[in-house]
C-alpha cells in the first residue's frame, strides 16, 4: 500500500511539473514569487500578451492547485499555494 501512495505522490508532482513547463507560466510564477499576489491585468501588461492568453495559463496552473484566485470586487487576485512547495521550487529553479 505504501508503494501506491508513493506513486500517487509522484503523479501529483508530475502534474505540477507539466503545469509549469511553459515559458509564460514560469514567468507568471516568477512574478508571483517576486511581487506577490497579482491580477490578470497586471500580469497581462507585464507579459505583453492578450488577457485571454494569461487567463488560459492561469487556469492550467489553478487546475493542479499551485495557484488560487480570490475575488476582490471585479478583479481576481492570484497567489501561490503551498502545494508542491512551488514557491521554493521557483526560487531555486529561476
Amino acid at each position: 500500500m505504501a508503494e501506491k501512495k508513493s506513486y500517487e505522490s509522484l503523479e501529483l508532482k508530475a502534474e505540477i511539473l507539466k503545469a509549469i513547463a511553459h515559458p509564460v507560466r514560469l514567468c507568471i510564477l516568477q512574478g508571483l514569487v517576486r511581487e506577490g499576489p497579482s491580477n490578470v491585468g497586471k500580469m497581462q501588461t507585464c507579459l505583453d500578451i492578450p488577457q485571454a492568453t494569461v487567463s488560459q495559463h492561469l487556469a492550467k496552473m489553478k487546475a493542479v492547485g499551485i495557484i488560487k484566485g480570490k475575488r476582490k470586487g471585479t478583479q481576481v487576485v492570484y497567489k501561490l499555494t503551498s502545494i508542491g512547495n512551488i514557491e521554493q521550487l521557483i526560487r531555486t529553479f529561476l
